[in-house]
């Protein structure tokens, strides 16, 4: 049986001995808790920035050009702020310069020490942003949920593709996206409890961010660490005994001579950001580059930051702004279900790509029924028809994103890279996915105003590019032991060419005698 969907000619890769136990499922799911602090701060800054008590008190400039009743001011324009906008995505500058820490925490002292820190920082942020007085107490707590998020981002992936056995690592992979989409929604319900609160409801709302770091914190302090991680620290004991456990079952004699193999050789490396750069590792390179940098480009932040905000600015009421939100967010939840089920009996591509058409629709329906509502000069309100129309296609397009680019902008950067550079690998991939993040969180609003319905045509015509480089670019890694990858950089018609013979030679030799 051919590796991915015919894409790996010969034989297939190995088959280690695995059974899924329910060891390793709890692990993973507690670790994929650590989605939960990322998602539930996504979900709930456009909630709490679309609250009057809030721009009031933080944002008076914002609040008088939002309530300008005189009809004159374009819809498009009243949210524009670069100090609201700050707010928002200072949070993400400070998870990128986070998160080369990180790799070299992770690398050292393993994944689960990683994601403890990440848990704690992001815990005293949450306290920060619920009792602050001033802005410039809201933005240091922003920063300090950054740093945890930079963390607990860079650390989750790769313990989940360690931890999982390679017919299931997309799976419980996706489960780190699944709490994200869980916090998003967990957010959305919050900000529509809080601003029914006569005052404070956004202080409750920013505060409550410290149950899912509590539930983090305290969910890691009971995890094992992965016997990658512990060969990679000398406890090849420990790391054998941990990999029978996982695995369920004692014949583990080739997965861990192959992770000792794949140590050894990562342990020459010093300087794994150096290593990286070297022309064998390319296509891990620009994979693990321009996915997370696509994934912003999809527009999907676009929806969740401001989701409470954008549809204010589209003429929803308040209610209906934060209740629309609500109903992204369970489209979000009940969307990453079908990835979870899809992944490893479809692969990644099958997703890529269906994901990606079915945005492109929905963008050029949104943003054509944008234009048709407010035109240029951004005057004008959805009737309640064309507003459950921009709704439904919102929904149709966030469904699209939550079982592709959602969850496989996670994953498949986590699964492509050896040990060598997997931690600095997993660096690169957030670091550009929150550099990015953070340059459309602090100009969206500018861009909305500008490019007016134009924005859902631009974020469009990113996904028709994104579409073609999964379909010309992206091999299929499903199925594929992670310590195996390298077969299907070199049978790929592009990126053979910058995988010398000797490294695959010796998963080939193997592989042979395995036949």
């Amino acid at each position: 049986m051919a590796v991915g969907g015919g894409i790996v000619p010969g034989s297939g890769g190995k088959r280690y001995e695995a059974r899924v136990t329910p060891f390793v499922v709890i692990a993973c799911v507690v670790a994929a808790t650590g989605g939960l602090i990322f998602g539930y701060d996504i979900g709930i800054s456009g909630g709490v920035t679309s609250m009057d008590e809030f721009l009031l008190k933080f944002f008076p400039a914002v609040y008088a050009k939002e309530k300008n009743t005189t009809g004159h001011d374009s819809q498009y324009c009243k949210f524009e702020n670069h100090l609201l906008t700050l707010f928002t995505s200072s949070l993400y500058l400070a998870a990128l310069i986070a998160s080369f820490f990180a790799s070299a925490t992770t690398r050292k002292f393993g994944r689960k020490i990683s994601m403890t820190v990440g848990g704690v920082i992001f815990l005293i942020g949450a306290v920060l942003n619920g009792a602050a007085m001033n802005v410039s107490m809201l933005i240091i707590g922003r920063i300090l949920l950054g740093v945890g998020i930079g963390y607990a981002n860079q650390s989750v992936p790769v313990y989940l593709s360690e931890m999982a056995p390679p017919k299931l690592r997309g799976a419980l992979n996706i489960g780190f996206q699944m709490a994200i989409t869980i916090g998003i929604l967990a957010a959305s319900l919050v900000n529509y409890g809080t601003s029914k609160m006569r005052e404070n409801g956004w202080r409750i709302s920013l505060a409550l961010a410290a149950v899912p770091a509590l539930i983090m914190t305290i969910g890691v302090v009971f995890l094992p660490d992965t016997p990658n991680s512990l060969i990679e620290r000398g406890q090849k004991e420990n790391a054998r005994a941990m990999l029978e456990k996982i695995r369920g079952t004692s014949e583990v004699d080739e997965e861990f001579a192959d992770l000792v193999e794949a140590s050894e050789v990562s342990r020459q490396v010093e300087q794994p950001l150096k290593t990286i750069l070297e022309r064998k590792y390319r296509p891990q390179l620009v994979i693990t580059s321009l996915i997370p940098f696509f994934q912003q480009f999809t527009g999907i932040n676009v929806i969740m930051f401001y989701a409470p905000v954008l549809f204010k600015t589209l003429g929803f009421g308040d209610d209906a702004s934060l209740m629309s939100a609500v109903v992204t967010g369970m489209v979000n939840v009940l969307a990453t279900f079908v990835s979870i089920f899809t992944v490893d009996k479809f692969g990644r591509r099958v997703l890529f790509l269906e994901g990606g058409i079915q945005m492109i629709i929905c963008q050029i329906g949104v943003g054509a029924l944008v234009a048709s509502v407010f035109g240029v000069s951004g005057t004008g309100s959805f009737s309640k028809g064309t507003g459950n129309l921009a709704l439904a296609l919102i929904c149709v397009y966030v469904a699209a994103f939550a079982w592709s680019w959602g969850p496989l902008g996670w994953l498949v950067p986590s699964e492509i890279h050896p040990l060598e550079t997997r931690s600095a690998g997993q660096s690169i991939n957030v670091s550009v996915n929150m550099f990015f993040t953070f340059i459309i969180g602090q100009l969206f609003l500018s861009m909305l105003c500008h490019l007016k319905f134009g924005l859902f045509f631009f974020f469009g015509g990113w996904v028709v590019t994104m579409t073609a480089f999964v379909y010309f670019f992206v091999p299929e890694t499903k199925n594929v032991p992670i310590e195996e990858m390298n077969r299907v950089w070199k049978s790929h018609w592009f990126w053979g060419k910058y995988i010398p013979d000797d490294a695959v030679g010796l998963a080939h030799h193997n592989t042979t005698n395995n036949a």
